[in-house]
């Protein structure tokens, strides 16, 4: 088999986490006493900011502010940042979000095909790890071969590093792999590594331009309704099996 690891993006791709990042940022703004309510419309342009810190920095940047006052609320941002992820922690371990469609089904397909797992993503691993043990169980890390977060690069996405750093931890090239993202952001860091890429845009990406991609898919579970006007679709009602990535990956390697 010459598909030997698929790399999956988390926020978007693995679940829909998004809608839950954003009512915990509103409520960390009120726990500080800031009136700041990110709408669902103002957070789909805010994720166009990779990186929660990156995010609330890019929120404050839009502000009529003092220079003083703007000053004092880029210093709280670890503040604000860490009492949003707190609170998106209860929520996840609440079990208030899934995995997208399709997804438990493919990592499964991928493991007993003995294609390697891994992540690459803007997100904490401390996130990571309480999604994948709330939906997957609690040694689902276990499950990925190499795990590389936002922290763990000197750029996050669109910047190739984190792709870039999982292909290291994997020790393989970018022929052999597979991305799987959501966002244009992701689509684009995934490509300047290199990667085969396919992307099931999320509510909040659908969108955005993904004319970059090899293939793109509602979800990847059945998909009885494609995608118009986007690359590389699948028959109406299949689902993306590890075979059908193969075989994709392969001809896309001939062609190169």
């Amino acid at each position: 088999m010459s598909l030997k690891a698929l790399i999956f993006d988390v926020d978007g791709t693995l679940a829909d986490t998004e809608e839950a990042h954003r009512c915990a940022f509103n409520e960390s703004f009120a726990e500080h006493g800031l009136d700041w309510n990110w709408t669902k419309p103002l957070y789909a342009e805010l994720l166009l900011t990779t990186g929660g810190k990156e995010r609330i920095a890019a929120y404050i940047n839009t502000l009529n502010l003092p220079a003083e006052r703007r000053a004092q609320m880029l210093a709280q941002i670890p503040a604000l940042h860490a009492a949003k992820t707190q609170r998106y922690m209860q929520i996840v371990q609440s079990g208030g979000i899934p995995l997208r469609d399709g997804v438990e089904r493919l990592l499964g397909e991928a493991r007993a095909s003995g294609v390697a797992l891994g992540i690459a993503t803007t997100t904490s691993l401390q996130n990571i790890v309480a999604l994948l043990a709330k939906t997957l169980g609690p040694d689902a890390l276990g499950w990925f071969q190499a795990v590389s977060a936002g922290d763990d690069v000197p750029r996050k996405k669109p910047a190739p590093d984190v792709y870039l750093d999982a292909l290291r931890k994997l020790g393989l090239s970018p022929s052999e792999c597979v991305a799987l993202e959501d966002s244009a952001n992701g689509l684009r860091a995934a490509k300047a590594a290199g990667l085969f890429t396919i992307v099931t845009p999320s509510y909040w990406t659908s969108g955005e331009d993904f004319s970059a991609a090899d293939l793109v898919l509602p979800s990847l579970g059945p998909c009885a309704r494609p995608l118009a006007h986007r690359p590389g679709m699948l028959p109406g009602g299949m689902e993306l099996r590890i075979e059908e990535i193969e075989d994709k990956l392969s001809k896309a390697r001939m062609c190169a």
